[in-house]
């Protein structure tokens, strides 16, 4: 949704707001406009989820479905690793308001970290980092 404001004689467009900038409740719009043939509707209207997102969230989902869900074509075109990928994508799906789910692959993945970490802190050798990732 895009409000029209006249300035200097030109429409300029701002973008909706979709949280109060006050006490973060959700807006309603209580007024839409054609700005071509001037027919105004008024009422209470409910704004969808996506209209209550971030920007940076629009823009990943935009670079998301035009990769057709790729993950590899979405880290290419944003330049991102593919772990921030998915964190993008599961702040998009909380934003969303889902629950995310693990799965088994996020659990070793989380596991693979572990011992990287501890590896990196010193608590374990190489060879039982090594050891310990072929276990997972």
């Amino acid at each position: 949704m895009l409000k029209y404001i006249k300035k200097g004689g030109k429409n300029v467009i701002h973008n909706l707001v979709g949280n109060c900038p006050v006490c973060g409740d959700d807006m309603i719009i209580t007024e839409l406009k054609c700005p071509s043939c001037e027919t105004t509707i008024s009422g209470k209207f409910k704004l969808d989820k996506f209209s209550r997102l971030k920007k940076e969230h629009l823009e990943f989902i935009e670079v998301f479905v035009k990769s057709r869900g790729n993950i590899k074509e979405v880290e290419r075109e944003l330049g991102i690793s593919y772990p921030t990928v998915r964190n993008k994508l599961d702040e998009v799906i909380h934003a969303l308001g889902h629950d995310i789910e693990q799965s088994p692959d996020d659990e070793m993945a989380e596991k693979r970290k572990e011992v990287l970490t501890r590896l990196e802190s010193g608590e374990i050798s190489a060879a039982e980092a090594v050891e310990q990732l072929g276990e997972i």
